[in-house]
């Protein structure tokens, strides 16, 4: 088992992934330890890889940083409200 699949404890969300999706119950497994990564982030490395991400398509920064500032609003575990400065220093320092 990887370090992925091995935080996945709830068994129950596991089988009801695959019973809804039609998924194998070791791919909805490791579909749920995505999600359950993705959302385990810090607030620091979601911004740091999100800019990271959104430059690689071509973005510049002041729409990437509204756009992080949008998505953040919309996290399960909601971050606190960040300005374009501090969004900035998480990424530049």
């Amino acid at each position: 088992m990887d370090q992925t699949t091995a935080h996945v404890s709830d068994e129950d969300l596991v089988r009801r992934i695959a019973q809804t999706t039609g998924l194998p119950e070791g791919q909805a497994r490791r579909v749920v330890a995505d999600v359950v990564a993705h959302f385990s982030l810090t607030l620091e490395q979601y911004v740091r890889g999100r800019h990271h991400e959104l430059q690689l398509y071509g973005a510049r920064n002041e729409a990437i940083f509204d756009r992080i500032a949008t998505e953040l609003r919309h996290r399960p575990v909601r971050a606190p409200e960040l300005s374009t400065r501090q969004l900035r220093r998480i990424v530049y320092g």
